[in-house]
Formats: structure tokens, sequence, C-alpha cells
């Protein structure tokens, strides 16, 4: 999955839609760095999805809040603040290009837990390394695919993992499963 940055460089390699998300994010981030001591991070936000780029699709221009995946900027946007935080700068172009990449070994990891609960050990570790070799997986997660499917395929099945570990609910269950799907909805 690393192949293209190795051989290559570090850049978000396909054109269409994962290249207007990468210009987002990093629009994103400069906002947030250049508005720091005016707002906090709900405004800024707010500001990000009401935005109309008038760069984009001309003459017509668009409303990026409908037309972006909510959930990859914010994961982007988090991952970004969170190592910033712990004096680990890393550059936002670093985080969209290897985004997918790390989930889909997070991908992985649910999918053994997963299996683990329905199934056994054994069942785990094969569903596991199936899902590290699917040929459709490993081409919508490689390095420098900054697009929706990098993160919906974990998405979906931690959500599912959620489902089948707490079959009954109490309300705390039942919010990190909301929110798990929330979050799994607003990335695809």
């Amino acid at each position: 999955r690393l192949f293209a940055v190795i051989r290559f460089e570090s850049v978000v390699h396909e054109v269409s839609y994962p290249s207007r998300h990468f210009i987002l994010k990093v629009f994103q981030c400069l906002q947030g760095d250049l508005h720091e001591k005016m707002y906090t991070g709900i405004p800024r936000y707010y500001n990000f999805h009401n935005w109309f780029d008038d760069r984009a699709w001309y003459p017509l221009g668009r409303i990026i809040g409908g037309t972006i995946y909510r959930g990859l900027m914010l994961t982007s946007a988090l991952i970004h603040r969170i190592l910033h935080f712990v004096h680990f700068t890393l550059h936002v172009r670093e985080i969209c290009v290897f985004l997918a990449s790390l989930f889909s070994s997070f991908t992985v990891l649910i999918t053994y837990v997963l299996t683990k609960e329905l199934k056994d050990d054994a069942a785990g570790l094969t569903a596991a390394s199936m899902i590290a070799i699917v040929p459709g997986y490993i081409s919508r997660s490689v390095a420098g695919s900054y697009d929706n499917e990098g993160i919906a395929i974990l998405c979906m099945l931690f959500t599912y993992y959620l489902w089948i570990k707490f079959s009954s609910f109490t309300f705390t269950e039942a919010s990190g499963d909301s929110i798990s799907g929330f979050y799994g909805i607003s990335g695809i």
C-alpha cells in the first residue's frame, strides 16, 4: 500500500475528487492557523462548512459544505490537531497521503476482533488476512488515495462490531454504537 510513496513521492496521486479533498483540507488547516486567536473549533468548522468556493466548477462555483465528505475532513483535522498538540509537527499533506493506509491497518484489526467475536480465533485470523489482501480494498486504501473509501470500511465494520458485542444495549453502549454509525455515515 505504500509502494507509490516509496517509489515516487508523498503526494495525493488521484486527480479528481481526492485532489479536491486535499486542497480543501489544506485550506481548512490554513484558516485554522490564521484565525486561531479569533475562533474556537466550532465556528471555524462552520466557516469552512459554509464556504463558497468560486474557483471550483468555474464559472458557477460550489458550496463546500454540501459537496464534501465531512467525516474524511474531520478525521484529518482531528489527527492533525492531536499531533500538533503533542508537538509532533507533521504537514497536513502527509496526514492526507497516509490516512487510507493507516485506516486499512485498523480495518484488519477490527475484522479480526469482529470475526473472533462471531466464531473463534482461527476464523478471526483468516478473515483479517483475507481483508488484508483483497484487491478491491487494496486499490482504495493505497497511500496517496485521499478519498472516503479509505475510512468507510473501517467505520462499517466497527459499527457492526459494536452492534454484535453489545446485543443488550445500555445507554452508554448504545451511544457508542450511534456515534460510530454517525461517523461512518458522515465519512461515506
